[in-house]
């Protein structure tokens, strides 16, 4: 592997000016020695200190003009955190510099090592820990032969599916995982009959568990367990309510120590009881006795930590708050961390960096990097460059490889893969992401990416500059259904809720279950000059909220107090800046998602079924897309889009004018599908009617018992009769619609349902106003070959729908029409995208190699594509 290191980054050249002072610090040393000299004198008079802490404080009390501390080889274990705060400062000039030796590789251990094992029972050996100065020590980890050991577990870990095996799962009947559901409990686990277990003492054990969403984990301790109902009760909230098939495992009782690599510490008699993997004579064991090992405090500056290893530790193995100029590089990092700790964390301050750092086996992220003033937007400068990460996430499996926030810091050439969430996670603002090699990430959660960022805060996410980074192989994990799959649910590059005004441009991104980006609601972004290769289902995936979406009702609030906290700030409303009021962000049809820009992409993949673009609920007047290079191979080019040359033949539908029937009755062919309230109505009336004199009124009303309710249970639904259907026939559905005041949401539906069977669900999402306004929804009946194809499924009907708790909607002039219909690809032209875009081979170098540099006479350059510099990209061959 070879990381490829910005230099104008590494330029910290350690400058040592007159009065820089050198100390030694080595395994053989001694702390009342003076630690001027790299080895012991002949007499044993003289020579290096024995520890950091000694070097720390001499620097203290001479005050030199800089001074660099070579650390000899050798394990060092630091039982105590170490500190450094403003009095242990150097300056721009001359830096305060701890570093390895020459080449000699000194370790830090935050912890002790353990010895004096005796055997047990049944392979496991204990040591008495009093006996070793650790009486009432109590760790969560251990670690043998450089490994972090498994705290006894049931199911036991699955070494040969690290990812999807040794897991236990909720017993019940499956519920949709987005289905709210007021009866959730978030302590209640409900244990499948053959996982009840016998322990002594279950409030010693803690519960690993995924509640509900596949999206990260929590770590609980347990508060007891009724065996004869199969439930364990947890001591605290888990985030989400526990479902039924969510994934769990429990861990640190006695009773489950019965596999290799496995361990329990007995608090009440101080003794560790051990299962080694393999013989421990030669090999250590250690026990993390600090939470951090080294610790730069608020108004530290220019202090450089720089060829050191540093392990064992039950939090994070370097943090820095409001440090400044501070820089951890070269360094390796491995088995640290818990739930809550990480590789390096930087918080606040400004300039510190982490450069050219192994991060591996941590606990929550690789490196934590934030820092800047949001109401202000100035930047932290704070960067974390040429890392190699690995491994994140052994507790807290949102755990990424960085995870950035602030104002304006930067993460730039590391190599980051085999993560369990994220390779970059961002949130905040004008921060910079480039030149990263991100590749098989998102192993263990779904509904994520190799980079994700923008959700919750209205103020998260803008000007982020996403370029030039090679993304490959995203692979997510998930259920559908009761079924566990992998590859699933991933993206390459995932804008999500409130990113806005990120830039996305000159990244490669190959081979992720759904689309190789996905931009989820956001505005203003740009989505420029990258290479999209083998999207599962789609090479670029848009959803767009309106609304009335579920989580625009119950976030705007919070938006609106975000937004008037910087309105007053002219920094955010400088030039070019895309801050929106979200009160005012709607289009006039209540969609949100709009002034995204996508151009001059290449987009390329064999898959027939895959799609170009996926876009769902989006205008395209306002989400242009042109001048791109598509490539299937020569095969026809999905878009899901659907237009038409004509109609064919008579109008389908039944009782189209509602003419036929009762007065104040529901209209003949026409009956109710939802039903919220004995209130809402459905009836023929005369006192509307576009043409003739009648029309269908749907008045709405709902009662507070409704209110958590799924969405579709309080819309007042009606439907047609069956209608006979030809698989593979392209429909024009169309209807004239009114109401009783502007902005009403409502939608037209074609559907087929049979229980447990299938279920056919077309939706045109729209928006009436007071005036009679004709709205069209275009559609294809599915065909053999075709997804929610089914050979019993013959008959479809018709369904309008107001979807509002309270309002009127008048429907007339229902028109269902076949129609033959032009290709995807002319449709999407047709409806005004890609009208310049080009359908070509793009002549990459070497494809099957991931060599996605495009040869000289590439038709994306006469579209204007620029060449990406992938020599610059961290962690590439």
């Amino acid at each position: 592997m070879r990381i490829i290191i910005c230099m104008a980054r590494l330029a910290v050249t350690i400058v040592l000016t007159a009065g820089c002072m050198e100390f030694y610090v080595a395994t053989n040393g001694n702390d009342t020695w003076s630690g001027r000299m790299a080895e012991p004198n002949a007499e044993k008079t003289d020579g290096p200190f024995a520890t950091l802490e000694r070097a720390r404080d001499e620097i203290q009390k001479q005050k030199p003009n800089g001074a660099t501390v070579f650390v000899r080889g050798g394990t060092y274990f630091v039982s105590t955190c170490l500190e450094f705060g403003p009095e242990d400062s150097g300056a721009a000039e001359a830096p305060i510099v701890y570093r390895a030796y020459e080449s000699e590789k000194p370790i830090l251990v935050g912890g002790k090592p353990i010895i004096h094992f005796v055997p047990h029972k049944n392979g496991i050996l204990k040591a008495d820990l009093a006996a070793q100065g650790l009486k009432g020590v109590c760790f969560k980890q251990i670690f043998f032969d450089g490994k972090r050991m498994h705290l006894a577990r049931y199911p036991n870990f699955d070494p040969d599916h690290p990812q999807t095996g040794g897991w236990a799962y909720v017993d019940g009947k499956l519920v949709g995982m987005y289905q709210d559901l007021p009866t959730d409990d978030k302590r209640l686990i409900r244990c499948k009959p053959a996982d009840a277990r016998e322990w002594a003492n279950p409030a010693e054990g803690m519960v690993l568990i995924f509640p509900r969403h596949n999206w990260w984990n929590n770590l609980v301790p347990i508060a007891s367990v009724d065996r004869a109902n199969c439930t364990i009760t947890l001591a605290r909230d888990c985030s989400y309510g526990i479902r039924p098939d969510d994934r769990y495992f429990v861990m640190g009782l006695f009773e489950e120590l019965d596999a290799p690599g496995e361990w329990y510490l007995d608090v009440r008699t101080d003794t560790l009881y051990f299962r080694p993997p393999g013989p421990v004579e030669g090999k250590p064991v250690y026990a993390p006795t600090t939470r951090t090992i080294l610790d730069l405090k608020p108004g530290a500056r220019h202090i450089i930590l720089q060829g050191l290893a540093l392990e064992c530790s039950e939090g994070t193995a370097v943090a820095m708050k409001d440090t400044e100029h501070c820089l951890v590089k070269e360094c390796a990092i491995r088995n640290v961390g818990d739930y809550n700790g990480c590789g390096v964390s930087i918080g606040g301050g400004k300039d510190n960096g982490v450069v050219g750092c192994d991060i591996s086996d941590t606990g929550s992220h690789g490196i934590s990097l934030s820092g800047g003033d949001t109401k202000t937007l100035t930047p932290a400068g704070n960067y974390a460059e040429g890392n190699h990460i690995t491994r994140t996430g052994v507790f807290y499996r949102q755990g990424s490889g960085v995870a950035v926030s602030g104002v304006g810091n930067r993460v730039a050439q590391n190599h980051i893969h085999h993560v369990p969430r994220f390779g970059v996670l961002f949130s905040g603002n004008n921060h910079i992401i480039e030149l990263n090699h991100i590749h098989h990430v998102s192993l263990e959660t779904e509904d994520t990416g190799a980079i994700y960022g923008g959700s919750w805060s209205w103020l998260s996410a803008h000007g982020v500059v996403i370029r030039h980074n090679l993304i490959h192989d995203v692979i997510g994990c998930g259920r559908k259904g009761g079924e566990w799959k992998s590859p699933y649910f991933a993206w390459g590059i995932y804008l999500d809720w409130t990113a806005m005004s990120v830039h996305v441009h000159g990244n490669i991104v190959a081979r992720a279950p759904l689309a190789c980006i996905h931009l989820h609601d956001g505005r203003d972004n740009v989505v420029e000059n990258n290479i999209f290769v083998e999207g599962g289902e789609a090479q670029v995936q848009y959803n767009g909220w309106t609304t009335t979406t579920r989580y625009w009702p119950q976030r705007i609030e919070s938006w609106i107090k975000e937004f008037e906290s910087v309105a007053d700030q002219p920094v955010w409303h400088r030039e070019g800046s895309t801050l929106r009021d979200p009160r005012t962000v709607a289009l006039p049809d209540g969609r949100t998602m709009h002034h995204n820009v996508l151009r001059r992409n290449i987009l390329c993949y064999r898959n027939p079924d895959a799609m170009a673009f996926r876009f769902r609920n989006v205008s395209f007047e306002d989400n242009p897309s042109d001048y791109n290079l598509v490539w299937n191979f020569g095969q026809p080019i999905k878009t899901g889009a659907l237009t038409i040359k004509r109609t064919i033949g008579p109008n389908l539908a039944p009782n189209p004018g509602f003419e036929e029937g009762n007065l104040g009755g529901m209209p003949s062919g026409w009956t109710w599908q939802v039903r919220p309230t004995p209130e809402a109505e459905a009836i023929t009336t005369d006192e509307e009617a576009h043409t003739g004199k009648r029309s269908l009124r749907i008045r709405s009303a709902t009662t507070p018992d409704l209110k958590g309710k799924e969405e579709w249970r309080r819309h007042t639904m009606v439907k047609s009769g069956d209608i006979a259907a030809k698989p593979g026939q392209v429909y024009r559905l169309s209807a004239w619609l009114k109401a009783d005041r502007k902005g009403v949401p409502a939608e037209l539906v074609v559907q087929s349902y049979k229980a447990n069977t299938y279920h056919l669900h077309l939706q045109k999402a729209i928006t009436v106003d007071t005036e009679w306004c004709e709205y069209e929804h275009i559609f294809k009946f599915p065909a053999e070959g075709d997804r929610q194809y089914h050979p019993e499924m013959k008959t479809f009907y018709i369904r309008p729908a107001l979807r509002q708790d309270e309002g009127v909607l008048w429907v007339d002039n229902v028109c269902l029409q076949e129609a033959e219909a032009l290709d995807e690809w002319e449709s999407w032209q047709a409806l005004g995208m890609d009208r310049h875009s080009l359908i070509a081979d793009p002549m990459f170098v070497a494809p099957e190699k991931d060599d996605y540099r495009l040869k000289p006479d590439s038709p994306a350059f006469k579209l204007g594509f620029e060449a990406i510099p992938v020599e610059k990209i961290g962690g590439t061959e």
